[in-house]
């Protein structure tokens, strides 16, 4: 059918975090993953994935943007972090190494310039539509951009770019609480003077910010000290899901004007009003994927087109199926949306750039040739 994905590109995935915080190995099937993990109990969402190779491949989500996360915290912070930007360096060095291996053994393609994009949307987009689950077995690789959620593992200006060398084409500056460079979600404040360096360095790389997670104080600085490419990677609308970490429409309608691109999440504490994490469950708010429609649509009568939104999942983002949809068991249940905009009268162009063509013509206009 006409809204069936031929390709979906996700642009908030934290693969690394999972494979190396949570030792899930992504090459492995949903079912094997969740039955290696039966009676573990450090995590709620244990044999709740969504996330691994072969489903995305099924699913059609070819392209994604691949994070690095590792956070920073105070010596009296009770959120969990590194002691010092230098411990979180190292984690997000060994991320990296993680995300080589998985190019080196074919299931992943780093993403870093026009060239490759080209290439890579070109391979997806004429490939049939049944593929072999595994990059062994002739499976194609799945293409990502690297990003880094939360600056703190920015330890001075030239790991920065370093970073930038290495394929960092995306940066959030702060994540949850206090950070090194701002104040993040459920925080308060401007951008630290450091933070505003950081932004004078980004533009000059040409790094996108990704606004998600700065809070509305740190948001409003950023603007004001940055002009170059911005997308908010993860972030739904606070007129449907009242909480900081959502967008007001004042701010969606800003950010649209300085050509903002928003990916979707799928995680519920974003999606509806009065979420309570971690005792709310999907059954209570009868939860469905229909409900991100409201997101989009919302944020398509702000813009007065199709052309400000995509998919950033968030999925297996520290959570699991315990707080997805109940229609979502896999991330390649995203393709069910298609329809579901059909049926509220978005057209094929329109779906399609949703599942991936709004965020694809956005890199386009800033990736490096």
């Amino acid at each position: 059918m006409a809204h069936e994905p031929k390709l979906i590109f996700d642009v908030h995935l934290d693969l690394s975090y999972n494979a190396l915080d949570f030792n899930r190995d992504l090459r492995w099937t949903q079912e094997r993953i969740r039955r290696r993990e039966l009676g573990m109990k450090d995590q709620v969402f244990r044999t709740r994935n969504t996330v691994c190779f072969p489903e995305m491949r099924r699913g059609r989500v070819g392209l994604c943007v691949a994070t690095q996360l590792a956070r920073s915290v105070d010596y009296f912070a009770r959120m969990p972090g590194w002691m010092s930007p230098e411990q979180a360096r190292a984690h997000t060095a060994g991320q990296l190494a993680w995300y080589r291996e998985m190019e080196a053994c074919g299931e992943l393609l780093q993403i870093c310039n026009k060239e490759k994009l080209e290439k890579h949307l070109a391979l997806w987009l004429q490939a049939p539509a049944e593929m072999p689950a595994t990059a062994g077995a002739g499976g194609l690789p799945i293409g990502y951009v690297l990003s880094l959620e939360g600056a703190d593992s920015i330890v001075t200006f030239k790991h920065l770019e370093q970073s930038y060398a290495e394929g960092l084409r995306a940066l959030g500056p702060v994540h949850y609480g206090p950070g090194v460079y701002g104040m993040g979600t459920d925080a308060e404040g401007p951008l630290t003077p450091r933070g505003r360096e950081l932004l004078k360095e980004m533009e000059r790389l040409g790094i996108i910010l990704d606004v998600t997670h700065l809070c509305d104080e740190s948001l409003r600085d950023a603007l004001d000290h940055y002009s170059g490419p911005l997308w908010a990677s993860h972030s739904n609308c606070r007129a449907l899901a009242n909480w900081n970490r959502q967008f007001t429409d004042e701010q969606i309608k800003e950010l649209i004007g300085r050509g903002c691109v928003f990916g979707m999440a799928f995680d519920a504490i974003m999606m509806v009003h009065g979420w309570a994490h971690m005792r709310s469950t999907p059954q209570e708010f009868g939860l469905t994927i229909e409900k991100i429609c409201d997101h989009i649509d919302h944020i398509c009568q702000l813009a007065g087109n199709a052309k400000h939104v995509g998919i950033g999942s968030d999925l297996d983002g520290g959570f699991g199926t315990e707080q997805t949809p109940l229609d979502l068991d896999s991330i390649a249940d995203l393709g069910r949306i298609g329809g579901m905009l059909a049926a509220r009268g978005y057209s094929v162009a329109d779906i399609e750039g949703f599942y991936y063509g709004n965020f694809v013509e956005f890199l386009r206009r800033t990736l490096p040739a």
